[in-house]
């Protein structure tokens, strides 16, 4: 009995003991990796809507969660190398944002570490991103919002709220250049639909804004439209601010560009794909394939008007196109 006893409180204390043992290495399980690739800098609203996506998911800071952080400055010639310091670290996943330049140098720097795309304005197929939008059968998935689909329609819009514009100023940015050529291609298409001369003008970098919209000026533009870009986005306030200053009704894809004082703005809200791409990078961390994870397509299109701006500017907004706005801003 003295024997059995004993056995059974060893047996006891072994699992008493064992027991905070298993805790303490279930709180002390390394926390995820994330890498993130970005354009210009990594301390915008977008990126924030990741994290905090990921926060509603269970995901903390300090605990069972760490980000890694690579920003391009705008020079887009520096992605592959941070793409390569980023898979160095052996993150878990990589966010890749930046559009088609900033995909494809993830894509070249792994084959192996998933990674989710995240604002891809082009057709991730076409590109061999994906082998297919349902099944994309490697490493990568993410969001796409195909911008050049969206052209025609903010042609539409900025030539229907600014009357008789004849000539229509292009802002494009020659960092982007190859992943824009299916916008002018809409473009050429749309401005001839509808009886309008585009006025291409290239801007390298965003100290370079200034002088492009001179050069819209200087060419008479009636109007601008603004190709998707990560540096218009990151400047979309310097960009509000010139088209003011130089009296230019002014559309770009990105609903945060009315928000900061733009007269409109035709696309998907970007700050929100990211809030997306957070589901995505948690199904990841939990376990599933990007091979198995089909590439999302936003569908709240939103246009958004600014009817402060468009007052500055001296413009009546048509009921028909006024009609239309998701967001029309005070």
């Amino acid at each position: 009995m003295t024997v059995l006893r004993s056995l059974v409180l060893g047996i006891l204390t072994v699992g008493l003991l064992a027991a905070p043992l298993a805790a303490g290495a279930q709180s002390a399980a390394k926390p995820y990796r994330v890498g993130v690739l970005c354009p210009v800098t990594c301390s915008v609203p977008p990126i924030e809507a990741l994290r905090q996506g990921l926060r509603e998911r269970g995901y903390v800071e300090g605990r069972n969660i760490s980000f890694e952080y690579r920003g391009a400055d705008g020079t887009y010639e520096k992605f592959p190398d941070l793409a390569a310091d980023l898979v160095g670290l052996q993150v878990d996943v990589l966010v890749a944002s930046g559009g088609l330049l900033g995909a494809l140098a993830a894509k070249r720097a792994t084959t192996k570490i998933p990674i989710v795309f995240v604002g891809l304005g082009e057709d991730p197929v076409h590109y061999g991103l994906v082998q297919s939008l349902g099944r994309p059968g490697g490493n990568m998935t993410g969001l796409v919002a195909l911008y050049a689909d969206l052209v025609e329609k903010q042609l539409e819009l900025i030539t229907a709220t600014v009357p008789g514009v004849s000539r229509v100023a292009v802002l494009w940015d020659v960092g982007v250049e190859k992943a824009l050529e299916p916008s002018f291609k809409s473009l050429e298409v749309a401005a001839g639909a509808l009886g309008v001369q585009p006025h291409p003008v290239a801007v390298r970098g965003s100290e370079d804004l200034a002088r492009a919209f001179r050069a819209a000026a200087n060419a008479r533009a009636g109007a601008l439209i603004l190709l998707p870009s990560p540096t218009f986005f990151v400047g979309r306030l310097q960009i509000a601010n010139l088209a003011a200053e130089h009296q230019l009704p002014t559309i770009s894809p990105f609903v945060e560009f009315a928000q900061a004082g733009g007269l409109m703005a035709y696309g998907p809200h970007v700050t929100r794909m990211f809030g997306y791409a957070a589901s995505i990078v948690d199904r990841i961390l939990k376990g599933a394939k990007p091979a198995d994870l089909p590439v999302q397509r936003p569908t709240d299109f939103v246009l958004a008007i600014n009817l402060k701006t468009a007052k500055a500017l001296r413009l009546t907004i048509p009921p028909e196109v006024l009609i239309q706005a998701n967001e029309a801003i005070q």
